[in-house]
């Protein structure tokens, strides 16, 4: 893992290594109900990238699951994506700028996991 702050209100957790054992271990410590969900998303990657010969199942899990991470390990982030997740799906108002603060949050986790 690598270490990381950003001040005094720091990640929970420094950025794991992008291999599926890395980030199991991270998400059971910042997300533990969130396990069941990685397990079964790395079986069904694993038996697509068998069936297809293909690495971009694989690929595609340990991107998603590096993105959650790295939103994740940082609580405010983590509470603004659900926040404007939420009013996207409300529908109550125009979703675009809502749309386009996540954009944002997921870029900058892409950059920080190194994808």
């Amino acid at each position: 893992m690598s270490a990381q702050s950003d001040g005094p209100y720091g990640p929970l957790i420094p950025m794991p290594e992008l291999t599926p054992d890395a980030l199991r271990a991270a998400v059971a410590r910042i997300a533990p109900s969130r396990i069941p969900a990685l397990t079964q998303h790395l079986f069904e990657a694993t038996t697509n990238a068998q069936q297809t010969q293909s690495l971009a199942p694989l690929r595609a899990f340990v991107h998603s699951w590096a993105v959650f991470v790295a939103i994740e390990r940082h609580p405010a982030r983590a509470r603004s994506l659900r926040e404007l997740e939420r009013v996207v799906d409300l529908g109550e108002q125009d979703p675009s700028e809502a749309i386009a603060e996540s954009r944002v949050i997921r870029e900058a986790a892409e950059a920080e996991a190194g994808l």
